[in-house]
């Protein structure tokens, strides 16, 4: 009896728990996601010497990718959230970042109806966000013929160690990141901040955003080292959208970039490139333009079409002094959706450099050296891919 008595206090505590837990789980909730996407594509100029290449690899737009999102209610319109977010190869079953388990995000925060969100850890930058979930008619496309312009923010549109903060007021919608260096003795370095805010209105949304970045020599946060401690990258943004109809809606946009850390140059260069001599540009700057319409052809054909320019000033050429470069390129996408979670695409894209561009494309080798020169400065690519979305 003794022992039956001095059991009953531990199982009142485990029924009380339980029964807390079923409390709290009925007002939370928990929910695996993900992607799986892939392609055959095959491109022109792809290797050293104009070879071509056909490849199963990245899909057009979507990485594919893995997640964990929460959400507990607290209470009063304030809930806690959070989301884990692996990136992986599905040709290979690699981690899409080596040594990074969530690459994509990893964040816990706070939830308010009436005061916004505010969540810390590794998150996409309020420019990242802007431009993959709005304005861009490729959502940040993956070859290098879609994303060139972002080459380079590209090493800063994930950032580590950010708090960021959201609210929508109307038809008005602010972001507002900073990312802390985490340097003893130096606040700033590997330190970043970005401002970004939408406005609908009718059939129209326009967007303007900023973001800089202070990068050290080191690769220290995530990011690869600067020529130069303490150089700032900064790209901003004015674009726009408007539906002119339901199913037709244009796209369009200006990005400024400037970079002090020398690493567009490089970041700017696809596989196969010629080595650059210098350490990059210490003042590159880039003016990019995009133009682009979505179609909803019929419930599951959609067509896109998008169209990219570039023109850089101080960029390195190959013979290691600077100037200016034009590129471009065009991307034509249709997508046909086999069921909700399920579809096939094709794509079919385009482009071509000049001047500082032409270090960007595969070079051409140079009999009896190691070394590389300029080659074809053009790519066409063709690829067709399935998605799945779970």
């Amino acid at each position: 009896m003794k022992k039956t008595t001095s059991m009953l206090p531990k199982l009142s505590a485990v029924a009380a728990a339980t029964l807390c837990a079923t409390s709290a789980m009925a007002q939370s909730s928990v929910t695996l996601y993900g992607l799986a996407d892939t392609a055959i594509r095959y491109q022109t100029n792809a290797g050293v010497n104009g070879t071509n290449q056909t490849q199963l690899g990245v899909g057009v737009e979507t990485p594919s990718r893995w997640g964990l999102k929460g959400s507990e209610d607290l209470g009063g319109g304030l809930s806690a959230i959070f989301r884990l977010e692996n990136g992986f190869n599905l040709w290979d079953g690699a981690l899409s970042s080596s040594g990074v388990q969530f690459s994509r995000m990893a964040y816990i925060g706070l939830s308010s109806k009436d005061y916004g969100t505010l969540t810390f850890g590794r998150q996409q930058s309020p420019f990242f966000s802007a431009m993959g979930n709005l304005f861009d008619p490729l959502t940040v496309g993956d070859y290098w013929q879609d994303s060139w312009v972002y080459n380079g923010v590209g090493p800063f549109l994930t950032i580590n160690n950010s708090v960021k903060y959201a609210k929508d007021f109307g038809g008005l919608h602010i972001e507002g990141m900073y990312g802390f260096g985490n340097q003893a003795g130096a606040v700033g370095l590997g330190s970043m901040y970005g401002v970004e805010a939408s406005y609908a209105f009718g059939p129209a949304t326009f967007g303007a955003g900023f973001q800089q970045n202070d990068v050290a020599s080191a690769p220290i946060n995530g990011q690869p080292p600067a020529a130069t401690n303490g150089a700032k990258f900064n790209i901003l943004h004015v674009s726009a959208t408007y539906k002119i109809t339901p199913a037709v809606n244009l796209l369009a946009g200006w990005l400024h970039s400037h970079d002090r850390t020398g690493l567009t140059d490089f970041n700017m260069q696809q596989a196969q490139a010629p080595t650059l001599p210098g350490t990059g540009s210490p003042n590159r700057i880039d003016d990019s333009f995009y133009v682009g319409a979505a179609w909803q052809a019929t419930t599951p054909l959609s067509i896109t079409l998008a169209g990219y320019y570039d023109h850089a000033r101080n960029a390195e050429r190959l013979d290691g002094t600077l100037g200016t470069g034009i590129n471009y390129s065009a991307t034509l996408l249709g997508e046909y959706s086999l069921s909700k979670r399920t579809e096939v695409y094709g794509t079919v894209d385009f482009a071509r450099g000049n001047g500082a561009f032409a270090a960007d494309y595969p070079g051409s080798s140079i009999p009896g050296s190691t070394s590389l020169t300029a080659g074809r400065t053009n790519n066409v690519g063709v690829a067709i891919g399935l998605r799945n979305i779970f």
